[in-house]
């Protein structure tokens, strides 16, 4: 273990390091982003995926579908 004391002597005094505030930033940043994650997991989870069912008692709506023709709106 003494063999590294001279190498801790090495080290440039002017040199610029992160230090305490910068992991505190890293710390937060990492906090912030575990939150948004979970948040993000809790919404999509409230998403419906599934398509929802056509009514299928209207022929003219499935033939203006597939032949690609807009019907006019009404109203």
């Amino acid at each position: 273990m003494t063999h590294l004391v001279p190498l801790a002597k090495e080290v440039d005094e002017n040199k610029v390091t992160p230090g305490v505030l910068g992991f505190i930033v890293f710390a937060a940043m990492a906090v912030a982003v575990w939150g948004l994650m979970k948040s993000m997991n809790r919404h999509m989870g409230k998403v419906d995926f599934e398509k929802p069912e056509e009514d299928a008692t209207d022929p003219a709506k499935d033939t203006a579908k597939m032949s690609g023709e807009a019907k006019p709106q009404q109203g």
